[in-house]
């Protein structure tokens, strides 16, 4: 039960540590030693909408208000215009509406602690660092999150 509880505690902190670059200074407040019981490597996506701020649409719309006011005559040269435009601002706001799909490298780490204590940590894949199962490691616990480094003698 003491083994899933820390499971659970760390799990969130490694998804919420900001990524740092290796040559970068931080304040340690805890190490612990261990070895790699599992690796698995993840993939996340997540899908991004672009986010414009409608002059896109509103452009679509004059132009083909502008347009749509070449045809016709009277009452139907108003109906055309509104037509076109409403034709033009769909054309666009359509076109604006693009998704973009960000690919997120990670990795889980299943390490068993010198205490005998199971953590589980995912973190983003570095790699010039990848992991083994049977790999002696280093959980750095940071104020914000956790890495997991390899030992070295």
């Amino acid at each position: 039960m003491r083994k899933w509880l820390v499971l659970l505690l760390i799990l969130p902190l490694a998804l919420s540590a900001a990524p740092y670059n290796r040559n970068q200074a931080r304040t340690v407040n805890k190490v612990v030693f261990g070895d790699v019981d599992s690796v698995r490597y993840i993939t996340h996506q997540d899908v991004i909408e672009s986010q414009h701020n409608g002059w896109e649409t509103l452009l679509g719309g004059v132009i083909g208000g502008l347009i749509g006011n070449q045809f016709g005559g009277g009452t139907g040269r108003e109906v055309a215009t509104a037509v076109g435009a409403v034709a033009g601002a769909g054309m666009a706001h359509q076109r604006q509406t693009t998704q973009q799909i960000v690919q997120y490298r990670l990795v889980e780490l299943l390490i068993k602690a010198e205490d005998g204590t199971l953590i589980d940590v995912i973190q983003d894949v570095d790699t010039r660092m990848l992991f083994q199962p049977k790999d002696k490691v280093r959980i750095l616990y940071f104020n914000n999150g956790v890495r997991v480094d390899k030992a070295y003698p």
